[in-house]
C-alpha cells in the first residue's frame, strides 16, 4: 500500500493521518447527532469531543512510550523521531475516557450516559483508524501462505515483499461491525452501560484474539501474552462488571 497519497510542494498527504482524521470527524458527526436527541447541547457535545480526542491522543502516545520503554531509555530521541506516529488504541481509550469522565464529573453531566453515546462512535473511528494501518503498513500480521494475504513492496513498517496476515483490515471490518451492532442493541435498552459494556466486551475480545495473528514485536509481552492482550482481558471483565451494574440498578 501507498501511504504518500498526495504531494503538493512540501506537503505530503499521508493515507495514516488521513484516516485518522476522517474516523474522528465521523466519531464526532455521529456522537453529536445522537447526543442532540437526548437533549445535549452543541456546545456540551463540542466540548466533550474535544476535551476526551486530546485526553484519547496524549493517552495512546502514553501507552507507546510505556510499552517502548527499553528503545526510549537507550535513545531518548526516540520521543522526538515517533512525534507523529507510534500510538496504542488502549491508550487512546482510557485517555479518552478518563478525560471525559473528569469533564463531566466537573460539569454535572451522566458520565454513564455519555459513555453509551460515544462507544459506538469510537468504534466506527477505530475502523477508519483500521485502514489507515492498512495503507501505512504498521500493525501488520505474520507471514502466510494462505490466499488471502497483502504483500507490502514499500512500507517503511511492514516486512515487503512477503504475504502477510491482513490483521488491519480484519480489525477494521470487526470495528465497523462493532460500531454498527451497537448503534442497533442502543435502539432498544433502556439500561445505562450496556452499549458500553458490550463494546468492552467484543472488542476486548476481538483485540484479545487477533493479536495471535499480529507479527509486530513493538507491543510488548508478559506471561506469554501481549500488553494488548493482558489489557483486553481487564477491558473485558470491566464490561461485565458494567452491565451487571446496570442491571442490578434497574432492579
Amino acid at each position: 500500500m501507498h501511504n504518500d497519497l498526495l504531494t503538493i510542494g512540501p506537503v505530503t498527504l499521508r493515507g495514516y493521518g488521513l484516516m485518522i482524521g476522517i474516523g474522528i470527524l465521523a466519531a464526532i458527526f455521529l456522537f453529536e447527532l445522537r447526543g442532540k436527541k437526548l437533549g445535549y447541547t452543541a456546545s456540551q457535545l463540542e466540548l466533550i469531543s474535544i476535551y476526551t480526542i486530546i485526553g484519547g491522543f496524549l493517552g495512546a502516545k502514553l501507552l507507546f512510550y510505556i510499552v517502548n520503554y527499553k528503545t526510549l531509555l537507550k535513545n531518548p530521541d526516540f520521543i522526538l523521531q515517533t512525534l507523529g506516529d507510534g500510538f496504542v488504541v488502549y491508550g487512546g481509550i482510557a485517555g479518552g475516557i478518563l478525560t471525559g469522565i473528569i469533564y463531566c464529573s466537573i460539569k454535572k453531566i451522566d458520565k454513564l450516559q455519555i459513555l453509551d453515546l460515544a462507544m459506538p462512535a469510537v468504534a466506527i473511528a477505530q475502523g477508519f483508524g483500521r485502514i489507515g494501518c492498512f495503507l501505512a503498513g504498521c500493525c501488520y500480521g505474520e507471514p502466510t501462505s494462505c490466499p488471502i494475504s497483502i504483500t507490502f513492496v514499500n512500507s517503511a513498517f511492514a516486512p515487503n515483499h512477503v504475504p502477510l496476515i491482513p490483521t488491519q483490515l480484519y480489525s477494521s471490518i470487526f470495528d465497523f461491525a462493532n460500531g454498527i451492532f451497537l448503534l442497533i442493541i442502543e435502539r432498544y435498552t433502556k439500561t445505562k452501560g450496556l452499549v458500553s459494556g458490550l463494546y468492552m466486551i467484543i472488542y476486548g475480545t476481538g483485540r484479545f484474539i487477533i493479536e495471535f495473528y499480529r507479527g509486530d514485536l513493538e507491543r510488548g509481552f508478559a506471561f506469554g501474552l501481549s500488553t494488548s492482550q493482558i489489557l483486553s482481558i481487564f477491558v473485558i471483565i470491566c464490561g461485565i462488571l458494567l452491565i451487571t451494574r446496570g442491571y442490578l440498578k434497574k432492579e
